[in-house]
């Protein structure tokens, strides 16, 4: 079996296992007691958060652990949306964020919040004008994903950003798809907030984070204890912190060696699908994950192709989170992809660990299953 579907879910890294194994086997205490039992758990709590700060170049301080890249979006978008209730009602958005952001924006609008989807181009891309020209002076927040899951387009977050701060709004980028395949820094980038999400860097499902910029207040969504600086309080998921923490280090160690071996490997899929197959790629050319290979076979139904490699090749039809859709993508939609092609469209994402081998095998596999 072949996996191409790292944009879905990773893998657990080696190194994130062997830093985990300590609070599974027997160092089970918890991080807020003060004896001797919660000590170690502290110092992993507090080394992971510098790890994942490093990562992104924020500080240990301005990194909030959750439980994975969904409660992240939730608590920035709202969190912050109903925080600046007072400053105005309105908030900017793509037409092409994850359900993840873009649920939170519908639960805002349900609230009394009105909400700007704005469109993409072609290739996916979000235009800084758009942004500008949907700007209003009630505007307090602007969310826009650093790199799209399915089609890994990255976006001008920077430009973005720059825009959304003269206007006195806040910025916020879903990056769970681009930590440990780009550079991502928070300062570069000109975020407020920023998610993380462990299993798409080779960490456990269940645990993230969340970049808050300093001076940055957002209204809680869980309450209780004071756990995470009352920013999200409850026991910490020490076990999945510690290898957050460790997914972080070595993404930070092996970015330009992994991003080469994902591009490699995405790249040579492609020469060996466009030498036998007519497609139409999907996502910008030169800005977008050097992992991620979303092309749209015309004619061609993607379900039952997929089904017909369903033991021996892992790919996608659109996203994993809209697997089980019979309609074309959202996405894809979006930029416009013809009938005829869109329902022909599957993704293909590389990892770290992807051989050469195996997509030569794959695109065999692929062709013959036409």
């Amino acid at each position: 079996m072949i996996y191409l579907d790292y944009n879905a879910t990773t893998p657990h890294d080696p190194e994130v296992i062997e830093a985990m194994r300590p609070y599974l086997e027997h160092d089970f205490g918890n991080p807020s007691s003060t004896h001797a039992f919660g000590e170690r758990p502290r110092r992993a709590v507090a080394a992971a958060r510098r790890a994942v700060a490093e990562l992104i170049g924020a500080g240990a301080e301005e990194v909030v652990f959750t439980g994975g890249g969904t409660e992240s979006n939730n608590y920035a978008v709202i969190g912050a949306a109903r925080a600046r209730r007072g400053e105005g009602n309105h908030v900017i958005t793509s037409a092409i964020e994850h359900p993840a952001v873009l649920e939170p924006c519908a639960a805002l609008a349900r609230e009394g919040f009105e909400v700007t989807r704005l469109p993409v181009d072609k290739h996916g891309l979000v235009s800084s004008a758009e942004v500008e020209a949907a700007l209003r002076p009630d505007t307090v927040l602007i969310s826009v994903m650093h790199a799209n899951n399915e089609i890994g387009t990255v976006q001008p977050i920077a430009e973005i950003a720059a825009v959304a701060h003269a206007h006195g709004a806040l910025m916020h980028t879903d990056a769970a798809q681009s930590l440990g395949k780009i550079p991502v820094d928070v300062d570069e980038l000109g975020v407020d907030l920023l998610t993380v999400a462990g299993h798409k860097l080779y960490a456990p499902k269940g645990v993230g984070a969340l970049y808050l910029r300093s001076g940055v207040t957002l209204e809680n969504l869980v309450h209780g204890g004071g756990q995470e600086g009352g920013r999200r309080p409850g026991t910490e998921n020490v076990l999945e912190i510690a290898g957050l923490g460790a997914a972080c280090a070595v993404a930070k160690r092996d970015l330009e060696r992994n991003a080469e071996v994902m591009r490699t490997t995405r790249d040579l899929l492609h020469e060996r699908l466009a030498v036998s197959a007519e497609l139409r790629l999907n996502g910008h050319p030169e800005k977008r994950l050097p992992n991620t290979l979303n092309v749209s076979l015309r004619g061609v139904d993607a379900g039952a192709l997929l089904a017909a490699l369903r033991d021996r090749v892992a790919a996608s039809a659109g996203s994993a989170c809209h697997a089980d859709a019979v309609a074309a993508s959202p996405v894809i939609r979006a930029l416009g992809v013809a009938d005829d092609w869109a329902m022909g469209t599957v993704r293909f994402s590389t990892g770290k660990f992807t051989t050469k081998e195996e997509i030569e095998r794959a695109a065999e596999l692929i062709l013959n299953a036409r």
